[in-house]
């Protein structure tokens, strides 16, 4: 089976979840909790970024690299614009992504 053809059904399982019950149940025995930790801490990051912190603020908030950081960053402001959708969708808060530091 073509790899694109794998990517489609993962998509169209992940378009399946109802509420946060079904994602945690999904998510628990999909990803292992190294990979949920990494995932989730990434939410927060870009949560964090779109209210307007600074990249050293959110680093400090949540005791992790200004790399890591940076890579959030990136992907919000220059990506597919998913995370924009999903800040939007979830009502939460997406200023202009003009960065300092």
């Amino acid at each position: 089976m073509p790899k694109k053809q794998h990517y489609r059904e993962f998509y169209e399982l992940i378009a399946t979840i109802r509420g946060a019950k079904e994602a945690e149940l999904l998510m628990k025995d999909l990803l292992t909790p190294q990979e949920l930790d990494s995932v989730t801490e990434r939410w927060q990051e870009i949560q964090l970024l779109a209210q307007g912190m600074t990249q050293r603020e959110v680093a400090k908030k949540l005791h992790i690299s200004i790399s890591k950081i940076t890579r959030g960053s990136r992907v919000l402001q220059y990506g597919t614009g998913g995370f924009a959708h999903f800040l939007k969708k979830l009502k939460k808060k997406h200023p202009a992504m003009k960065r300092k530091g």
